[in-house]
């Protein structure tokens, strides 16, 4: 017979998301704003990547469309679409993987510098706190599934 109840737990955030002693409300809410720009920084460098890789597999596919042209009797457009296009930088002087590189060293590691300064700063380097206390007013506590934490955090 299994029975609907919780494993026994701690029940709390683990220390490392909880708020440190004397930081106020509007503290925790600007770092996680803080936080929250990053996270969202973190999702246009995603779509940096996948531009990246679209972008290169389209110049892969380009090449193949110029050899069917050719193929097909199209020399002369072949030619001018292998000149002009192909391997064509997309901004000027860089290929994507430059633009990634360059946004990777500059913009986003001094974006995620900053926001592990503000951690550092007001809330004792401690990550996602404002979420953790979010949970736990959110939570219906001593329900299963929903834990404060996994049991292994103990």
């Amino acid at each position: 017979m299994t029975e609907d109840r919780a494993p026994e737990r701690r029940d709390g955030p683990a220390t490392e998301h909880t708020r440190p002693g004397g930081v106020t409300d509007a503290e925790v809410a600007a770092v996680g704003k803080l936080s929250e720009a990053l996270e969202t920084v973190e999702r246009a460098r995603g779509h940096l990547y996948s531009f990246h890789q679209l972008v290169g597999h389209a110049d892969r596919q380009l090449g193949e469309a110029v050899a069917a042209l050719r193929a097909a009797g199209h020399a002369e457009l072949a030619d001018g679409i292998d000149t002009d296009l192909v391997g064509r930088n997309v901004l000027p002087g860089r290929w994507t993987f430059q633009a990634v590189e360059e946004f990777d060293d500059g913009y986003w590691s001094a974006f995620r510098s900053w926001e592990k300064q503000g951690r550092d700063t007001v809330l004792d380097g401690r990550r996602h706190v404002y979420e953790a206390e979010m949970k736990e007013a959110r939570r219906t506590h001593g329900r299963a599934g929903h834990e404060s934490r996994p049991a292994e955090e103990g």
